[in-house]
């Protein structure tokens, strides 16, 4: 965290669209139909993942390994290629035509700290085509949380960056080499290669307002912000969609986006929002959208933030929810920033189609009074936090959860991977929250999915108590590689039940697939039994199927509970065939026989 339901949960409600584009009423309609309207678990992907280990290569295939602090553990499926010698290189043939693509890389970090950097050519079907820049400038933490930028300090994660390339021409059956300059010293790892058909940039809503014409330079040279600043005010004064056209526009502070404004771009590929990197030491200076009303809609942009550090004492930018509602955030890219989505107090919000990588901390997280909000057909990779948290503090930066009570918050159809720190979904607290249809692979750093009380949601002095209520709901959901070694702490189950600061009533977990987990599958623990807490009630495990745990060598089982933890839970038609009840206290009626 950024310090980062048998009663079927209703439907988060859609916020209402009357003042917005005519198309967002169809993400609405989306948004709120039935989770049985789509096949299969995780997000719709538009692009093709070919991973390197599986190309023909003249570099060394590194992996699995599975403990902390190493590189292979960090990749996908733990393993990756590595480049050493000059001319090394991976290649494959494109199984579809795409005129993008994205590398996910690392580099060694230079002896001080701050990165290094190097070149890696592109050729398709033998002819060099473009030139990669690459960097480790926004990779490499160490120590303790929150981690430092020193290399002293040992203990290394965050080995991964990504670049992306558009304008290319690859047909299916094109062969595909990512190779080492012959004159460059620096060795390369590749993990993975996406391809992707880009669309054509949109066109410019009926009756929008440009950018363009209130002296936006959409270069990446000159500072924007002041255009932004001016065209989002007359567009909440005419009434009309704030238009970002195809182009790098530099934001050098916060963009404050009130009741019924639209900033519409081109595309997440055409239309990029980037920091200035000189300015990025000054919290004040980032790129930063904070939604202060209702109606509001973001949409078809990326923000490329400029953040290489994590201080928690430090806001967030990225974008933030400030008090917001009835709102939509759809299809935006963030990378390099704290956070991606930050919602303090938000109502009926709908995020939709957006993409997180490379991030400090969360790819959104749902806190303090938030409810009713649907996060869907979101993908992140390469978060340094939760992928997709909710979490109802009980007050956060000036906000207090004293509105209407947090909850009814559903993560659908997600993807999380690769986190360098914490999990894949998480829910901390609140009343009838659900994670549903989501898919979560190669969390080396702690839980696919965690259920937890582990962050404060109670305050006494302001009577506000958010902590677990109703029915929270895990269903449908598919966990892969998952439960890695989180942090100093301990090694997490793919699935963890963690009793911490309160108790947990309410837990439905349904048709949850978990294979191959680094450590156990899923794991109850109760750390708050100390502190007279750490019972589990009214929970059942219906149709859970665990396969194969321990592919990382720890202590592991299908099922672990903890010696700590008291209460129950009942099993029912499930597929588990190793459960270790460590605990006198604890109950798991229906269970399998061992």
């Amino acid at each position: 965290m950024n310090f980062s339901l048998s009663q079927a949960a209703p439907e988060a409600r859609a916020p209402a669209a009357t003042s917005l584009l005519p198309r967002i009423a169809l993400i609405l309609a989306c948004a709120a139909c039935s989770s049985q309207a789509r096949a299969g678990v995780g997000a719709d992907l538009p692009w093709v993942t070919y991973e390197a280990e599986a190309m023909k290569t003249t570099g060394r295939v590194l992996g699995p390994r599975y403990d902390p602090h190493l590189v292979e553990t960090e990749a996908s499926g733990q393993k990756c290629v590595k480049l050493a010698a000059p001319g090394d290189f991976v290649e494959f043939s494109a199984a579809a035509t795409a005129n993008a693509l994205v590398i996910r890389y690392s580099l060694l970090d230079a002896k001080e700290g701050g990165g290094t950097a190097t070149n890696l050519e592109l050729f398709i079907n033998g002819n060099a085509v473009r030139t990669l820049a690459l960097s480790s400038r926004y990779a490499w933490l160490y120590g303790t949380y929150p981690f430092s930028n020193r290399p002293d300090d040992g203990k290394p994660r965050n080995f991964y960056d990504e670049v992306r390339v558009k304008d290319l021409r690859i047909a299916k059956g094109d062969v595909i080499r990512l190779q080492r300059g012959a004159g460059d010293a620096a060795e390369c790892i590749v993990d993975l290669v996406d391809l992707e058909n880009v669309p054509a940039a949109l066109e410019a809503p009926t009756n929008a307002l440009s950018v363009l014409d209130f002296g936006a330079g959409g270069k990446g040279g000159t500072d924007d912000t002041d255009a932004l600043r001016r065209c989002v005010a007359e567009a909440q004064k005419q009434g009309r969609p704030a238009w970002v056209p195809a182009g790098d526009y530099q934001l050098t502070g916060e963009i404050r986006v009130p009741s019924g404004v639209t900033i519409q771009g081109a595309g997440m590929w055409h239309t990029t929002f980037v920091g200035d990197g000189k300015l990025y030491g000054q919290p004040a200076r980032r790129v930063r959208f904070k939604l202060v009303g209702s109606h509001i809609h973001l949409a078809d942009f990326a923000i490329v933030g400029k953040l290489d550090y994590r201080n928690d004492q430090e806001p967030n930018d990225g974008v933030v929810g400030a008090g917001c509602a009835d709102s939509v955030i759809s299809n935006v890219w963030l990378e390099h920033t704290k956070v991606g989505i930050w919602i303090y107090n938000g109502t009926n919000l709908v995020i939709d189609g957006c993409r997180f990588r490379d991030l400090l901390a969360d790819g959104v997280n749902l806190c303090v009074g938030t409810g009713g909000t649907v996060i869907r057909n979101c993908t992140a990779r390469g978060t340094g936090d939760d992928c997709f948290a909710i979490w109802p503090a009980p007050s956060d930066q000036g906000f207090v959860g004293q509105g209407p009570r947090p909850g009814n918050n559903v993560i659908r159809h997600c993807t999380g991977q690769l986190t360098f720190l914490a999990n894949g979904g998480a829910i901390y607290g609140g009343a009838d929250n659900r994670i549903e249809d989501c898919l979560f692979t190669d969390i080396a750093s702690g839980c696919g999915i965690l259920v937890s009380t582990t962050f404060p949601t109670s305050d006494e002095e302001r009577k506000v108590d958010n902590n677990f209520s109703g029915t929270t709901e895990i269903r449908d959901c598919e966990l892969l590689r998952c439960g890695g070694y989180d942090h100093n702490w301990a090694w997490r189950g793919s699935f963890q039940i963690c009793l911490d600061r309160r108790s947990i009533s309410g837990l439905a977990i349904r048709r949850v697939t978990i294979r191959d987990s680094l450590s156990s599958g899923l794991t109850i623990v109760a750390p708050g039994s100390k502190k007279g807490e750490g019972t589990l009630s009214e929970a059942r495990l219906e149709q859970v199927k665990i396969i194969n745990s321990g592919i990382g060598g720890s202590p592991s089982h299908d099922v672990w509970i903890h010696r700590d933890a008291s209460g129950r839970a009942q099993v029912v038609d499930s597929q588990i065939a190793d459960i270790r009840n460590e605990s006198v206290n604890f109950r798991l009626p229906g269970a399998p026989a061992r």
